[in-house]
């Protein structure tokens, strides 16, 4: 595979500077969940798709082994929140699952390991000031594909997103946009390769690269790692340029 040369652009520059001022939370406490259901119900409600969470604004998913449910913060607010879950041939919990379980079978079976972000949410009363924010509640799925050493990311949306992750993320069709019995509408399945295309994507959004110390913080369970609820500042801006070799497989 030949990459195609990409350069940092005046948006991702921003973006480096926005992380300034951004933490992220693992939500955890039972406050956190409070929290992420109330900005769950604020979002989905301003975009009338309360109806496509119909197990509840939370639900068991959200506290399985392999979920990671993270808050962003800017300037100490709470604006937007997403879910992360780590599935594995072993252990195949996740959302895009309950849509497309003969895809993501024949990804596991395939012994391919996958972050599946879900549960997007951000107050729709900032996201039009704030056109930056799916870009960094999406950051860390991509540190998830560093730490946990994942084959893929994916992208479960609806069909109108799609052209923003293969933008963005470089991702490839998985299921075309179809009816899923579970939510009632068409969606759609799609994958970033990051072992392909890992080097492209870092290179061209510096603001996803994270050092060993950020991943550990935020995806870590081990105690000596980190003590939950805790509040991870980004290190994009702290990681020499050019050093990929911690961020994702490359």
């Amino acid at each position: 595979m030949v990459d195609t040369p990409v350069t940092t652009s005046d948006f991702s520059n921003k973006l480096l500077e926005v992380l300034d001022h951004i933490e992220y939370r693992r939500m955890e406490s039972s406050e956190d969940m409070v929290e992420v259901e109330r900005l769950r119900y604020k979002a989905y409600k301003a975009h009338d798709v309360l109806a496509l969470a119909p197990k509840g604004l939370l639900d068991a998913t959200d506290f399985d082994s392999h979920a990671h449910v993270f808050g962003l913060y800017y300037y100490g607010e709470l604006v937007s929140t997403i879910r992360l879950h780590y599935v594995t041939p072993e252990h195949r919990v996740s959302q895009s699952a309950g849509a497309f379980p003969w895809a993501m079978d024949a990804l596991l079976d395939a012994g391919l390991t996958l972050i599946d972000p879900a549960r997007f949410a951000a107050d729709p009363d900032l996201t039009a000031d704030l056109p930056w924010i799916p870009y960094l509640t999406l950051r860390p799925s991509i540190v998830a594909a560093a730490y946990f050493r994942a084959d893929r990311v994916l992208q479960f949306c609806r069909p109108p997103h799609a052209a923003f992750y293969k933008r963005v993320f470089y991702a490839d069709t998985i299921v075309p946009g179809q009816l899923a019995k579970n939510y009632g509408i068409d969606m759609t399945l799609m994958a970033t390769n990051v072992i392909e295309v890992g080097r492209k994507l870092l290179t061209r959004y510096p603001f996803f690269i994270s050092s060993a110390s950020e991943q550990r913080m935020m995806f870590s369970r081990n105690p000596e790692d980190t003590l939950p609820p805790l509040t991870i500042i980004p290190t994009a801006r702290f990681v020499p340029t050019g050093q990929f070799g911690t961020d994702l497989p490359l």
